[in-house]
């Protein structure tokens, strides 16, 4: 693999690097001590990108966020010492793969990047067999039309990946993912969502056009998507459980719900609690899902 470091610790870089090298996962191709002075241009052939979250002039997130604008597909892994729930999980949402922490131990390293190597190795196999169907489907039709799936096609394959495909707030999902599309289709941001209440009174005003609502309705739709998340909360947790290296764990888990809160939950499974004292961020979830739908 070629990797590309954004770290403004010289001495970093350079253990990174040997890292790299003595484990045999590849080469560093470039460096950079800060995200300022990184363009698309220098990424050309880079498999991964190590990224510091906090750095001067331009920080971890707003790189990624340029460089992704730029047209860089390829996967991030944050570095850094910061435990700050939020952040991580802002840089969850706008595009790091996975996390490692400093001070920064060789096991970790080497156990993390070997980890998105056979990610990637995964990724382009599945590459490779969907371009061999789709050149025999074409093959043998030559006039059909290929289409992108829908947003809602994708949410429905994203809730049976989370084992809530049967769950009845699915229809209250769906109808909040085509909300937040129309909201970023007039130009509004999905980051900044109003209050869950504020949200579920506008969702159903959608659907209801001009009838009255009431708030029998707003809270059934609540209490209906609340059951609905705790079930995708409490599927991870389990995956994780049986195998931490599980992908749908480790992909979902952390840019779903804050991971020690998934941590706990796992704690409770292996202690065979049924009932949770964990804390759901119900809009964390809803924000993430419909990043990953958008964005898959």
């Amino acid at each position: 693999m070629r990797f590309f470091l954004i770290e403004d610790d010289a001495v970093v870089r350079k253990m990174l690097e040997k890292m790299i090298h003595e484990s045999g996962l590849g080469e560093v191709v470039g460096q950079a001590e800060d995200g300022l002075d990184v363009s698309i241009d220098q990424l050309y052939a880079v498999d991964v990108v190590l990224i510091d979250l906090l750095m001067p002039g331009l920080d971890g997130i707003q790189t990624m966020k340029k460089l992704r604008a730029q047209g860089f597909t390829g996967p991030f892994v944050m570095i850094s010492q910061v435990e700050n729930k939020e952040m991580i999980g802002q840089a969850y949402l706008h595009g790091i793969d996975t996390y490692i922490h400093k001070p920064i131990n060789r096991y970790e390293v080497v156990f993390v990047l070997k980890r998105v190597a056979d990610y990637l190795s995964v990724a382009s196999s599945l590459d490779s067999i969907r371009r061999l169907v789709q050149t025999l489907e074409n093959t043998k039709q030559p006039t059909a039309t290929n289409h992108e799936p829908t947003l809602e096609q994708k949410a429905r394959q994203l809730l049976l990946v989370l084992g809530i495909a049967g769950e009845t707030g699915t229809a209250d999902l769906l109808a909040i993912i085509r909300w937040l599309f129309e909201q970023e289709q007039q130009g509004r941001s999905i980051h900044d969502l109003p209050p869950l209440k504020e949200l579920y009174a506008q969702t159903l005003q959608r659907v209801y056009k001009e009838e009255p609502l009431v708030q029998k309705e707003i809270r059934a739709m609540e209490q209906r998507i609340r059951r609905m998340v705790l079930q995708a909360f409490t599927h991870l947790s389990s995956l994780g459980l049986a195998d931490y290296t599980n992908p749908t764990f480790e992909h979902f888990a952390p840019r779903l719900f804050d991971f020690e809160e998934i941590r706990l939950r796992m704690q409770e499974l292996e202690a065979g609690e049924k009932a949770t004292k964990c804390r759901i961020n119900v809009k964390k979830f809803l924000t993430a899902f419909y990043m990953e739908i958008k964005n898959g």
